[in-house]
């Protein structure tokens, strides 16, 4: 049985992308127990090098000032959290404090 020529750098590309092991075979032509087979390592390193250009670009807009993103690796990366505070103001009125908003649940039921 002769073997299909597959590139592997193309391989290891389509990985870098996300790509399933099924998506790849489609793309190069052959099924995906020959990409999971013959390619393993490839389709490792693409998949990390992926994440890696992902990891980057995440990064690059948290240190833009993409708010959303450095909260975002914040928590991810440095275990950082919100805090949240409730108090009891009388029998009537509870109080939520979270992330320094502060939001009445009386005038919520109000609404």
């Amino acid at each position: 049985m002769n073997r299909k020529d597959i590139d592997a750098d193309q391989v290891r590309k389509l990985a870098a992308l996300g790509c399933t092991h099924e998506e790849i075979a489609d793309v190069v032509g052959c099924s995906h127990d020959t990409i999971a087979r013959r390619f393993k390592d490839e389709v490792e390193i693409g998949r990390r090098q992926g994440n890696a250009s992902l990891r980057r670009k995440q990064f690059d807009l948290a240190m833009g000032g993409n708010v959303t993103m450095l909260i975002w690796l914040g928590k991810q990366r440095l275990g950082q959290a919100e805090k949240s505070q409730i108090e009891t103001i009388g029998k009537e009125s509870i109080t939520v404090q979270i992330g320094g908003a502060r939001h009445n649940e009386d005038d919520a039921e109000a609404h």
